[in-house]
């Protein structure tokens, strides 16, 4: 199994550059399934969105290439716990970032709009200000 970088999917998925896009299937038809660390995947969520993927398309993108085993995730609890707030409306980030801290007592942020978006999703941890 061999693990991918970002430009790699982002070239699968957008097709923005023809030749690398090319490169990029090929890649991946070639292996059964790839490896991809969750810093991949939260890179690639941030690089889709300057694409105008809204939060709703880059979730159920990434559930796709999982779920037909294109890739396999680090963490792959987690990243289906992040999924499925994702595609709640929480950015994946944000999403990604509190199920990859499951078993911490609390979550603290700044960030007002998360703490009534976790809280309306039931998210644990518990999204508190600091």
């Amino acid at each position: 199994m061999i693990a991918l970088d970002t430009n790699v999917l982002v070239r699968f998925l957008t097709a923005d550059d023809k030749p690398q896009a090319a490169r990029a299937k090929a890649l991946l038809r070639k292996h059964e399934v790839c490896w991809v660390p969750v810093t991949v995947l939260l890179e690639l969520a941030w690089v889709l969105g300057g694409y105008a993927w809204d939060n709703g398309r880059i979730a159920r993108t990434l559930r796709e290439l999982i779920g037909e085993n294109v890739i396999s995730p680090q963490h792959p609890e987690a990243v289906g716990r992040a999924l499925r707030w994702a595609e709640a409306g929480m950015a994946f980030a944000d999403a990604l970032h509190l199920a990859l801290s499951a078993s911490a007592a609390g979550f603290a942020s700044f960030d007002d709009a998360l703490r009534k978006q976790a809280a309306a999703l039931g998210v644990s941890p518990t999204v508190t200000a600091p």
